[in-house]
């Protein structure tokens, strides 16, 4: 075993560069590359950290955008004696892509797919490349990548071939090791090769090359030749090996010289890869699971080797860790309503064919087996596509759901979670790596992929506490010798990295590690290429990102931050797994979808607010110009608070960096009039239609343009004259009794002045469906100060909103709206604002969708609805609000649509629209929230037909889809009125009460 205290082969230099030699370093970067380069502070800090539990500050950042970019950085960095750090989504588990240098972010750029070649299945991409864009890529030719990782939405081609990366579907196809034809590469003199398969006499005519190239393809054979004996015996007998250099690959007498599959599993120590060949597999067309479900992990994972004898593509644990975490999750709330009882783990078992009958045949199989030998308490067939999409969301969202599990800098740390076994072993080895946990009195969360011997245990430590730092490597040594004893490994498919590199001699041997210290040496002679990673490494206990954090200094702040430990604690709990770099689904995270730049993610500013808090005076970094450029493009959508399965809360982070920005630097004009748009909207209404002139004068749209920061590229929302609450002042209720009693009725700040026929729709109907309605208007919930940073104005907004209804409402009456942001602010930002207001508490309690009343008197009878409206035989294309997303979801307006008789309701998976309330108003923004919107939203509405009804909650969303369309959009309550004056007016048919 390696003791703490031994000292280490680390080459790695992290110590304080020359300030004068750096600034000539990024002025060669700045005139060599046609890429970004960055080596401000927050650009370096953002970039020190990976998705592992570790942290090292590079010198600066490099965004290549194609391969002479590459080969320029390294070209650069080799003159200046400094190294490079290749990376791709820096969803790394153990540390790959943290380094001391210059890093090289080959995602941003690099992410073309060249070409599919169907009829010899290959691809030929870029390092950039994400998984899923190239799976979209060859599914018109029924093809995929064979390797399936968890993280397919954001993880890089570049950085899987780093990685040799497997996932869940490694049983069927492998690693990545097994899909690669060829690569481009730049070596570390900054030469630049060609590697693909060679016969002995290609291998011997480049071997006579007086080049780097020449002289690996030269020494790499004799290398192998002298350590034969040691690369036979060294290497661990389990296939799904991603540790060390793949020697034994060259050992065989059936394989050809392939220095492309050696460098695979690299880590970026022996070279940049530049562009990739790779192979493609058919795409099947059928999946159908099994989902066992098990009273213990002990009990599933028993199951696996029946699961295995059914021949599946894949077997998957789960445990209640996981399970209760995805329960908590809007994003995930659908698993339970297809899971059996509360069970303890579950174990996924796939099958993949074209052959439907042949697929069924062996789930029923299975299903006998685990019946007849006592495995599990029930199975689910899961065939639907609902149901299948459900359960492989949640299981694919493991890693961060188990992360969610956090409290404060006690975390589930990667460090044991890669090793892997025969599959026959897997429950002896798992039950006895159990009682190493608990000698040390740890838990930890348990999910993998048993069809491989391969489970991720993540110890929950906190390495902040040095005693737990010890326990830590000592469980590491404890589990390395355990999983040797198994004839497993320790590095299956998330690489060595900075958690086990330090472990490779041991594991290895000394004549294999020297062996691989030499390859190191014949790529690299100057260490020039990731160093610290794979051999000569540092202690896994070095550089960990939480040891190395300054304790939080204390910070006044407006909103209350306490349930998360405090405002860096918040921003802290993000460990960059990287979610919030998908672009293909979901709303997290518009601006990051339309810039593809790290520091536009929820990651990056979160990385940025952890940097800024953790300054000696928190306060005044708050109100730093670079922070707020970091900031700037977030739209406050609130995505991230359910789709970031940690829920990183930006919105609320960004409001309170605002605030003390003010408090620098004062209170911008323009955010003071979007501050105070219900004054402004009310005063519109007032002096309509004179108010609406200045909206159609160019000249003076020129004006708000200079003076104001408002565009002229996008029309003003009309304000009507008779607003909302002047019609609700003359209009009569029906007389019929209240049967219901009282509702509140919010008059928001947006709908109330320019769209008022919501509103009357939404009192018509409440009305109708036997509500005694209420219309609260006397003043706004704060909902436009928080979006400025006006914490204070917004805290006297919300104070006043909820006494005020606290004290003349009915204690037992609901109280809804029209505007989601506004009604979802009493449910959320006045927890922070008054979190400990009793009346506060009463009314949040007391806060309904608009929805939801309106489906409940529809299935009760009191609303009806017409079978012969105009909406009878149409399509709805519903785009849910942002805020309603993050909050409740969108279950209760797809409810109320879908109880108008005779319509298709389509939900959009569109993401934000990209208005973001005052954001694209504002000219500096306006062409960041045009390109949010043309990503999904715009296509799927210009591609609606003519006939559909294009549907949106948000008066925002509203206004962005008509303007990037030119589609009419309607507010679900104005349709179902529609309905509902369909079956009062004579000769409509009803339709009796519906049901979901």
């Amino acid at each position: 075993m390696t003791s703490s205290t031994e000292s280490t082969e680390s080459t790695a230099d992290t110590s304080a560069p020359d300030p004068a030699e750096t600034e000539d370093l990024a002025r060669r970067l700045a005139a060599d590359l046609e890429g970004e380069v960055r080596f401000d502070d927050y650009s370096r800090h953002l970039f020190a950290r990976d998705a592992s539990m570790y942290a090292i500050t590079p010198l600066g950042v490099v965004f290549p955008r194609h391969a002479d970019d590459v080969r320029a950085a390294v070209s650069a960095a080799v003159a200046h004696g400094v190294s490079v750090v290749p990376r791709g989504a820096g969803t790394s588990l153990a540390g790959q892509t943290t380094g001391p240098g210059i890093v090289l972010d080959l995602s941003r750029h690099m992410r073309r797919i060249v070409a599919v070649d169907p009829d010899a299945r290959t691809a030929l991409v870029e390092p950039g490349v994400v998984q899923d864009d190239l799976n979209r890529a060859a599914a018109p030719y029924g093809l995929m990548f064979g390797p399936d990782t968890s993280t397919s939405n954001r993880a890089t081609l570049g950085g899987m071939i780093g990685n040799n990366s497997a996932g869940s579907g490694s049983l069927r196809h492998g690693m990545t090791i097994d899909h690669v034809r060829a690569l481009d590469v730049v070596l570390s003199d900054a030469t630049t090769a060609h590697l693909a398969p060679l016969t002995e006499e290609e291998r011997a005519a480049r071997a006579g090359r007086a080049t780097l190239e020449g002289r690996i393809h030269r020494e790499l054979p004799a290398i192998v030749a002298a350590h034969a004996g040691a690369i036979e015996a060294g290497f661990p007998n389990h296939w799904r090996r991603a540790g060390g250099y793949r020697l034994d690959r060259f050992a065989r007498e059936d394989t050809p010289f392939d220095l492309a599959k050696f460098v695979v599993g690299s880590e970026g120590t022996l070279a940049v890869t530049t562009r990739a060949l790779v192979d493609l597999v058919p795409k099947p067309s059928r999946t159908v699971f099994a989902v066992g479900h098990f009273t213990s992990v002990t009990g599933a994972i028993e199951a696996t080797q029946d699961a295995l004898a059914c021949d599946p593509a894949a077997v998957e644990l789960m445990d209640r860790t996981i399970l209760d975490l995805s329960r908590q999750k809007i994003e995930y709330a659908s698993l339970s309503d297809v899971l059996e009882g509360d069970p303890e783990a579950l174990l996924f078992v796939s099958f993949t064919g074209d052959d439907e009958r042949e697929l069924m045949g062996r789930l029923d199989t299975l299903t006998s087996l685990w019946s007849r030998h006592g495995h599990g308490y029930h199975t689910l067939r899961a065939v639907d596509p609902a149901h299948r999409a459900a359960l492989l969301k949640v299981r694919k969202s493991s890693l961060g759901l188990l992360m969610a599990a956090s409290e404060g800098t006690k975390r589930p740390l990667a460090f044991i979670e890669d090793t892997a076994v025969d599959p026959v072993h897997l429950p002896a080895y798992t039950a006895r790596l159990k009682k190493v946990l608990d000698r040390h009195g740890l838990t930890a969360g348990f999910y993998g992929h048993c069809s491989v011997g391969c489970l991720h245990i993540r110890p929950f430590l906190d390495v902040t506490d040095p005693a737990q730092r010890q326990t830590m490597r000592d469980v590491a040594e404890e589990i390395k010798d355990l999983v040797t004893e198994y004839g497993g490994v320790n590095s299956s498919e998330h690489g060595d990295g900075l958690a086990r590199s330090e472990f490779n001699r041991e594991l290895f041997g000394d004549e294999l590690y020297e062996a691989m210290r030499r390859v190191k040496g014949l790529f690299d002679p100057h260490d020039r290429l990731n160093p610290g990673k794979i051999v000569d490494a540092p202690a896994m206990t070095d550089h960990l990102r939480d040891a190395g954090l300054p304790p939080a200094p204390g910070l006044r702040t407006r909103l209350d931050f306490d349930v998360t430990g405090g405002m860096r604690a918040t921003a802290d709990r993000c460990m960059n797994i990287g979610l919030c770099r998908k672009t293909d689904t979901g709303t997290m995270c518009p601006s990051y979808m339309a810039t593809r730049n790290e520091q536009d993610s929820t990651r990056g500013r979160a990385g940025a607010l952890v940097k800024a808090l953790s300054a000696p005076d928190p306060h005044e970094a708050l109100g730093d110009e670079a922070l707020h450029e970091v900031l700037d493009l977030c739209l406050m959508c609130k995505a991230c608070k359910s789709e970031c399965p940690l829920g990183v809360d930006m919105a609320a982070l960004k409001t309170e960096a605002l605030a003390h920005h003010h408090d620098e630097y004062g209170v911008p004009a323009r955010s003071r009039v979007f501050g105070a748009i219900r004054l402004l909207n009310r005063l519109g209404s007032a002096t309509a239609p004179l108010s609406n002139l200045p909206g159609r004068i160019p000249p003076l749209r020129r004006l708000l343009d200079r003076t104001l920061g408002i565009t002229p590229h996008r029309p003003l929302p009309r304000y009507a004259r008779r607003n909302l609450v002047r019609w609700f002042h003359r209009h009569t209720a029906p007389a019929r009794t209240a049967t219901q009693g009282t509702v509140v009725l919010l008059a928001d700040s947006f709908t109330t002045y320019t769209e008022p026929e919501i509103g009357q729709a939404a009192v018509e109907l409440l009305e109708r469906s036997g509500w005694d309605v209420r219309l609260e208007s006397g003043g706004c919930c704060g909902r436009s100060s928080l979006s400025k940073g006006l914490v204070d104005d917004a805290s006297d907004k919300a104070f006043q909103l909820v006494h005020r209804l606290a004290e003349t409402t009915p204690v037992d009456a609901p109280i809804t709206g029209c505007e989601p942001s506004c009604l979802m602010t009493l449910r959320d930002e006045h927890r922070a604002l008054l979190p400990r207001d009793s009346a506060r508490i009463a009314i949040t309690d007391r806060v309904r969708q608009l929805e939801e009343l309106l489906t409940d008197a529809v299935d009760d009878g009191r609303l009806r609805l017409s079978v012969d409206s105009w909406l009878s035989g149409r399509t709805l294309l519903f785009h849910g609000h942002c805020h309603q997303k993050a909050e409740v979801g969108t279950a209760a307006t797809m409810a109320l649509l879908r109880r108008i008789p005779g319509v298709e309701v389509v939900e959009l998976d569109a993401g934000c629209c990209g208005m973001a309330g005052s954001f694209g108003f504002e000219s500096e923004h306006y062409d960041v929230s045009m390109t949010v919107g043309d990503d999904r939203l715009f296509p799927a509405v210009r591609a609606a037909s003519d006939d559909t009804v294009v549907v949106a909650t948000g008066a925002s969303c509203r206004q962005q889809i008509f303007h990037g369309t030119e589609r009419d959009v309607w507010h679900p309550v104005r349709l179902v009125r529609e309905a509902a004056l369909s079956a009062s007016a004579s000769g409509g048919r009803e339709a009796g009460p519906a049901r979901s």
